[in-house]
């Protein structure tokens, strides 16, 4: 992509995407995402109904009349995007892809955290640590996310949740909002890695999905191949057999990775590439 059409695409991207979070978003997300506690901020004299508790007895025995001390809450957090690179990504057959949606995801939760003085930052992962990049404030930083979200070339095409989630401990020491977005598409089983991440930070699981992968049409022979293994298979879409499994290894899929999720005690949601991803995301951080 050449640097016109690139920065095309990120003005596109953060027009839609910025308006969305101020007007839309941050407020749910300053609620649903809490500072590290309360600091003091300044005194002010009582008025009725104050919290006697408050009362500053130093400053109100100076000046003979009650004085309060004001406190805010303390607000800035980190903000960490792990998101997942890897090949099935670049899978869709409805509005966009997944990694589309991604991107557009990603965005959003950046300038929500900008809004809200918050620090972001992003680590991308396939079956390896593809790039990481150190949380920061400020718009630039958020472009320069978003130009990478857009153009960025993988080095490998599979998918290594746990490997991810460890680097994710090892390089980012202070307690952060982590949002993992990804398919889950992963072999191996990563539930142990998500309990620990959760226990140092506070993980919140985005599930990517496109509808045609729990539903394909019967309309026969399809080859098919698997964008993460390279592996081609000739499959009969109009067997009944065929449409049944399908069902029945979705069905149990998105329960083991619900039951991941639970068991870890981990917040999570389910987005489709053929559906706003408004009131998902809604749904979720009112829930918290």
């Amino acid at each position: 992509m050449d640097t016109q059409e690139l920065l095309k695409k990120v003005r596109k991207i953060e027009i839609k995407t910025r308006g969305l979070s101020s007007q839309v978003f941050s407020g749910e997300y300053h609620s649903a995402f809490k500072g590290r506690g309360m600091a003091f901020s300044e005194v002010r004299e009582y008025t009725p109904g104050d919290d006697i508790r408050t009362i500053d007895w130093n400053v109100t025995a100076r000046f003979n009349t009650p004085y309060i001390k004001v406190f805010e809450e303390e607000r800035e957090l980190n903000v960490m995007l792990l998101v997942d690179v890897s090949a099935s990504g670049n899978y869709g057959t409805h509005k966009q892809i997944k990694q589309d949606l991604i991107t557009e995801l990603c965005a959003v939760l950046a300038f929500s955290a900008s809004t809200n003085n918050d620090k972001i930052g992003v680590i991308f992962f396939s079956d390896k640590i593809e790039k990481f990049i150190p949380p920061k404030k400020g718009k630039t930083h958020i472009l320069r996310i978003i130009r990478e979200l857009i153009n960025f070339e993988p080095e490998s095409k599979g998918t290594d949740i746990t490997l991810a989630l460890k680097y994710l401990t090892n390089v980012i020491k202070k307690k952060s909002i982590v949002f993992v977005i990804s398919d889950f598409v992963d072999n191996n089983s990563f539930k142990d890695a998500i309990k620990i991440a959760n226990r140092k930070h506070d993980i919140v699981a985005l599930h990517i999905y496109d509808k045609s992968e729990t539903l394909i049409p019967p309309i026969g022979l399809l080859k098919m191949r698997d964008a993460e293994s390279g592996k081609v298979m000739w499959v009969d879409t109009s067997s009944a057999a065929f449409q049944k499994q399908m069902k029945v290894s979705q069905v149990a899929n998105d329960k083991k990775l619900k039951e991941t999720f639970n068991n870890a005690g981990i917040d999570y949601t389910r987005i489709s590439t053929h559906e706003s991803y408004i009131k998902p995301l809604m749904t979720l951080f009112k829930k918290r």
